[in-house]
């Protein structure tokens, strides 16, 4: 089932210090002040950081319709998804795990013991 951004970021902003954000002046996600995630421009796609390489590609090969990369995000562990595409729960595990990448150790494992 498909996932919207307010669906995105109502899951993200539910995690420890994530907040609202602007990034080229479009909403975004920040998690401890790092970059979490972001609205492109077409208000359909979400750029997702922190996937490598190889998983960015069999997310393409396996749900081209879902993702897919462009030149600009070539050289770096990122891939976009199209909202009106993608399974909601694919979106909030690739953003959970970012999360945990943003966050310190101890926010993470606070969040874990509370869930």
């Amino acid at each position: 089932m498909p996932i919207t951004y307010d669906e995105v970021r109502a899951f993200a902003l539910a995690l420890p210090l994530v907040a609202d954000g602007t990034s080229y002046g479009y909403p975004c996600l920040k998690a401890n002040g790092k970059f979490l995630t972001r609205l492109k421009e077409d208000g359909d796609t979400l750029v997702l950081p922190g996937v490598p390489f190889d998983e960015r590609e069999m997310l393409i090969e396996a749900a081209p319709e879902a993702f897919y990369v462009t030149d600009h995000y070539r050289n770096y562990p990122t891939v976009l998804a199209r909202l009106s595409a993608v399974e909601a729960g694919t979106v909030k595990r690739l953003i959970e795990r970012h999360w945990r990448a943003c966050v310190p150790k101890k926010v993470a494992r606070a969040h874990d013991e509370g869930a």
